[in-house]
């Protein structure tokens, strides 16, 4: 029967083999150091999950963020506070969204601003933060319209499948909410069941948008039923108006 050191080694190899490596260079680090000995079991197996631990969470959140698209965005949601160069308004909202409370209740956030204002920032930067506990898709509004529509005439199937990931994440941003005009009556289709089934779902959406949403009308082919529809869906819950000064 192994023990000490040979034993110690064993059980690195093990760890190795299995494809716990951190945990295995963690063991062969505290057998090392002075007190080793005097060690508590649980301190001992805190230290050793610990480092695993770390490992495999932080390779998930790195995969959520290259999946949403928000790998490598140095957005960070302390960093949107109300300055002397921008005003978030209601001006405690920011903070209040940063706690991601509203993913789960399945609330949506409609960021409004002029360009430039910090709409983008502010979304990404708490798409970033909900990538460490959701799973999160970033979306320019009118490329991914265009994209799904094209892809059903192509392969309906592979929509159809598409479409239920998208549906089903966690969280979706979509940026530059009507900014050019939806032209045909397949995008508004589209746009207001993906709004309809993610509230259906209790699944959230961010739009950020430049436009008032006073007008959306005349960006949806003028069609007021179906703008009131999405209006009525992307601003329920939380609005955040981003001013520059």
């Amino acid at each position: 029967m192994l023990t000490g050191k040979a034993l110690v080694e064993s059980l690195v190899d093990n760890l190795n083999e299995l494809g716990m490596p951190n945990m295995a260079a963690t063991l062969d680090d505290v057998y090392h150091k002075p007190g080793f000995l005097e060690m508590d079991h649980l301190t001992l197996i805190a230290e050793l999950i610990g480092a695993e631990y770390k490992d495999k969470v932080s390779k998930r959140v790195n995969n959520r963020l290259k999946y949403a698209k928000l790998i490598g965005s140095p957005a960070e949601i302390d960093k949107c506070i109300n300055t002397a160069h921008r005003e978030y308004l209601p001006k405690e909202l920011p903070n209040v969204l940063s706690s991601m409370d509203f993913i789960p209740k399945g609330y949506n956030v409609c960021i409004l601003g002029a360009s430039d204002s910090g709409k983008t920032y502010l979304a990404k930067a708490i798409g970033i933060k909900a990538c460490e506990s959701y799973r999160v898709g970033y979306f320019h509004c009118a490329e991914i319209l265009e994209q799904y529509i094209s892809l059903k005439k192509i392969d309906f199937s592979k929509y159809e499948k598409k479409l239920k990931g998208l549906l089903n994440l966690d969280l979706i941003i979509l940026d530059d909410f009507l900014l050019h005009t939806l032209s045909e009556e397949s995008e508004i289709k589209l746009l207001f069941s993906i709004l309809e089934e993610r509230m259906q779902k209790q699944k959230s959406t961010i739009v950020c948008s430049q436009r008032d949403p006073a007008s959306w009308t005349a960006m949806i082919m003028n069609d007021e039923i179906s703008a009131n529809a999405i209006t009525k869906r992307v601003t329920k819950h939380y609005t955040v108006m981003i001013k520059t000064k």
